[in-house]
């Protein structure tokens, strides 16, 4: 396909977009944007963009992204608390921490695994729902979904780990997204990725300065 092509399917997919399909657009990149600020905003917008997504994938009857965005929504709600409690018990921010060793394994460990056993769910769906039809890239599907479970729980922890995850997920996702010739979302995570560097080059900078 050839760029103008591209392009027409970018412009096409925008101008599509409803009221909540804008919003839930808006709130997204807010989120990641107050995330890389390290403010408690990024909360309130992912909920917000979470919530209008689960929603969707309900009607869209998409149930296995709806459960991980239900997932997504206990994890945003426990960061917000997590990072609000840090500020009324020490009386300041959380502060930005590297995970342990072992708990990078762990994490590593517990996704590898749950990549293995979600993709095998993904591609056992059409035999227990009938009419639905076999998943396209399930181990890909699997292992951006996975990555991204792993990567909001970091985020929640505020370990600076979270940004390898992202920028793995949104490495992975602008290149799935291009195959499957969905060039908006494509060029989202092409910008998602931008958008984790930066994330991590200011986290880096925050805990440097506050040793």
């Amino acid at each position: 396909m050839q760029f103008n092509e591209i392009w027409q399917d970018i412009v096409s997919n925008i101008s599509q977009f409803d009221f909540w399909g804008i919003v839930a657009f808006i709130s997204g990149i807010l989120a990641v944007i107050y995330l890389i600020k390290e403010s408690i905003w990024t909360w309130p917008f992912g909920i917000i963009y979470t919530v209008i997504s689960v929603v969707v994938f309900y009607q869209s009857r998409l149930y296995g992204d709806l459960l991980l965005h239900i997932f997504y929504l206990v994890l945003n709600g426990y960061g917000w608390y997590y990072w609000t409690r840090g500020n009324s018990k020490t009386d300041g921010d959380i502060v930005i921490t590297h995970s342990s060793l072992k708990s990078m394994l762990w994490t590593l460990g517990a996704s590898i695994i749950g990549v293995f056993l979600f993709g095998k769910i993904l591609i056992a769906i059409p035999t227990m729902f009938e009419g639905v039809d076999p998943p396209a890239l399930p181990y890909w599907d699997s292992t951006t979904s996975i990555l991204s479970v792993a990567g909001m729980w970091l985020t929640a922890r505020k370990k600076i780990d979270n940004w390898y995850y992202w920028f793995v997920v949104d490495v992975l996702a602008t290149g799935i997204y291009f195959y499957k010739e969905l060039y908006f979302y494509s060029a989202l995570y092409l910008v998602y990725i931008g958008m984790a560097v930066a994330g991590y080059l200011a986290w880096k900078k925050s805990m440097t300065s506050s040793k």
